[in-house]
């Protein structure tokens, strides 16, 4: 596993991944350090931090980087269904369960948002409470906020929620 480390507004990522792709951003309120065995290279994730860069400075609202998160089927499902979700709008976990077909799974929804191994990459911070308000994010709430924020101003300031349906995939 290769490492390297961006300065973004939002403090210091730690971006890990391998041959297979990047696999690992974590922020700073995470304490996450590199495991033995990891090698610091910067080279393998040039084009990740170009792309983290240009997202931050408002250039860039979709990612087209190689991932490969690791997780459970039900996880990968949640995590596919978080990469559909519009750049600068939000949704609920009640919605994103009821489009990956399982109803009634909003909270395993939450649990797998929260184990999301590429947020920003992966928009789990677009995922918010049934209510409109901020929940659990691992780079805490104010990270999510920025996040949100700066999407907003990408948009044109333009803060709205819109349905979030899609076709589910096979």
């Amino acid at each position: 596993m290769h490492y390297s480390c961006l300065d973004s507004p939002v403090g210091r990522l730690l971006l890990a991944g391998d041959e297979a792709g990047l696999r690992l951003i974590c922020f700073p309120s995470e304490k996450r350090t590199t495991e033995p065995g990891w090698r610091r290279d910067d080279a393998p994730f040039t084009e990740a931090v170009r792309q983290l860069e240009a997202y931050f400075a408002g250039e860039l609202s979709e990612f087209d980087l190689t991932l490969a998160p690791k997780g459970t089927t039900f996880q990968l499902s949640v995590w596919q269904a978080l990469r559909r979700i519009p750049y600068g709008e939000t949704v609920s976990y009640g919605e994103v369960a009821r489009a990956i077909g399982r109803p009634t799974a909003s909270r395993a929804v939450g649990a797998a948002n929260g184990s999301n191994p590429l947020p920003i990459v992966i928009p789990c911070h677009r995922v918010i409470g049934s209510t409109g308000k901020l929940t659990g994010f691992g780079g805490g709430l104010d990270t999510k906020a920025a996040l949100l924020a700066l999407e907003r101003r990408g948009r044109g300031g333009v803060a709205e929620q819109t349905a979030f349906s899609f076709v589910r995939e096979a």
